[in-house]
């Protein structure tokens, strides 16, 4: 499994790639309606992970409130939207 620091550089990366890097899942088994409940590996240890790596791989920084509000890969790219991060 990639660790968070993993810096993605490529400007088109997709949200569903730092995902499937960090949970250690294909990116084609997720989809919008992917959420913790229904996500292999996407445990409390992984959130902070994922969050660091959407963080360091999308040049963004997430208030507390907006990773709270990150409970589905939906609302992931919709707090990402939100930031001007083209998801």
């Amino acid at each position: 499994m990639a660790s968070p620091e993993v810096v993605w550089q490529h400007p088109r990366v997709r949200v569903e790639d730092i995902f499937a890097r960090v949970l250690g899942l294909e990116a084609e088994s997720l989809s919008d309606d992917s959420t913790p409940a229904n996500t292999a590996g996407w445990d409390s240890l992984n959130a902070l992970k994922l969050v660091a790596a959407l963080e360091s791989g999308l040049n963004v920084r997430l208030s507390m409130r907006e990773i709270v509000r990150m409970n589905s890969l939906r609302e992931v790219k919709a707090v990402l939207r939100s930031k001007g991060v083209d998801v």
